[in-house]
């Protein structure tokens, strides 16, 4: 990652070490999976118990019954749980369920939107291009299997009405959304976007995907569903589900997910790994106790509110959008990127890594329920200080 790569060896709570033993306040956050904080003992020790009985085991065992009750019992929508390992892999099964079950082949996603690394969805990161056959994304990317996507616009109600509204026409099988433009600026849908998803996906037969890798139980133990009040079908899950370990999952209708018993595959050897659900089953019980989100929201808004009126009062300096603990910095001018948000900052990027902040170079910004009002006012000030070194070196 730019300005350099960092090596840490050892996070605990809202911090890392580096090699040579200096401490940051971490706001990669492991790219969103640290909810609870590094090295949680609750997570842990939940671990290590797992760990000292069996590893991967080919077989049945009590964790993914224990594992998928905390998650079902958190998503408002959840009847039925598929575990997987990244939210790549189960993007990929949510989509196969949804073909199985309407004998359709296209997925209708949204620009700027990013759904994992694989052939068939990663397109259209730029721009919408009004339902034509999206374009690959990445050197080595069989076009061929673009094929089956079509690209809308997040948050245009009248343009997924009209291919919506020609859902048997056009073949489409399945809406992919992430309800919130997580890799695309931290955009929270219009009220009426993800309410008339929800109807056009029923009146035309259509499966509403909402993908929550990122969002989901870091905007709320409920996800979207309990955020926005607006039920998908199937949920995908990861990240902050498993408090650092390798886990994803699909959640939604029993009538979807039940067809991996009659004829819809869905392998893996690693699927339902006992350490990692171990680490799942004690992530959701933590994210069950009470005030737990209402603290973590206080310091995201108090983070927002120190880190982005520094950022308002210097002149260019862009803002931040804001959802729960998500947060995105936007240039002046707006613009950002997946993999860097380039400009001022960039040079933010690296002064704040020399004054022992980590921050990722799209601008994305974690918070999680260890950073404390000290972390915050204590980034605020260094910004300040930053920004001010900027300028005296543009005078």
């Amino acid at each position: 990652m730019k300005p350099h790569p960092l090596f840490v060896r050892e996070a605990r709570g809202a911090h890392v070490w580096d090699l040579d033993g200096d401490r940051y306040v971490d706001y990669v956050m492991a790219w969103g999976p640290i909810l609870l904080g590094h090295s949680d003992p609750r997570v842990v020790e939940a671990v290590r118990e797992v760990a000292t009985r069996m590893q991967v085991v080919g077989t049945s065992h009590e964790l993914e019954y224990l594992a998928a009750e905390g998650v079902l019992a958190a998503v408002p929508h959840g009847e039925r749980l598929l575990w997987s390992n990244t939210g790549t892999e189960a993007v990929q099964v949510a989509l196969r369920l949804a073909r199985a079950a309407t004998g359709r082949r296209r997925v209708l996603k949204f620009a700027r939107s990013y759904h994992g690394w694989h052939d068939s969805v990663y397109a259209g990161l730029d721009e919408s291009d009004s339902g034509k056959p999206a374009l690959p994304a990445s050197k080595g990317q069989s076009p061929s299997a673009l094929d089956d996507l079509l690209v809308a616009t997040f948050n245009d109600v009248a343009m997924a009405g009209r291919l919506l509204g020609e859902a048997v026409e056009r073949d489409i099988a399945a809406v992919l959304i992430d309800p919130i433009l997580s890799n695309g600026g931290v955009e929270a849908p219009a009220p009426d976007f993800l309410p008339t998803l929800r109807s056009l996906c029923d009146r035309h037969g259509v499966v509403l995907i909402f993908d929550e890798v990122i969002a989901g139980f870091r905007i709320a133990r409920g996800g979207a569903a309990e955020k926005y009040g607006v039920p998908p079908d199937l949920s995908v899950f990861g990240k902050a589900m498993a408090g650092g370990f390798t886990q994803s999952a699909v959640v939604g209708r029993a009538d979807l997910v039940d067809q991996v018993t009659s004829g819809v595959v869905h392998a893996g050897t690693f699927n339902s790994n006992p350490i990692a659900l171990a680490a799942v089953a004690a992530t959701m019980t933590a994210l069950a106790e009470p005030g737990l989100y209402e603290a973590l929201e206080a310091t995201s808004a108090a983070f927002e509110r120190a880190v982005g009126g520094v950022l308002a009062e210097e002149p260019g300096g862009g803002a931040l959008h804001r959802v729960g603990s998500l947060l995105q910095y936007v240039p002046s001018g707006g613009g950002t990127g997946l993999h860097g948000t380039g400009g001022l900052w960039e040079l933010i990027l690296a002064g704040m890594l020399r004054e022992g902040f980590l921050f990722m170079p799209s601008g994305k910004v974690f918070l999680s329920a260890a950073h404390s009002a000290s972390d915050v006012r204590a980034t605020a000030e260094a910004l300040s200080t930053v920004l001010g070194r900027l300028r005296a070196t543009r005078t």
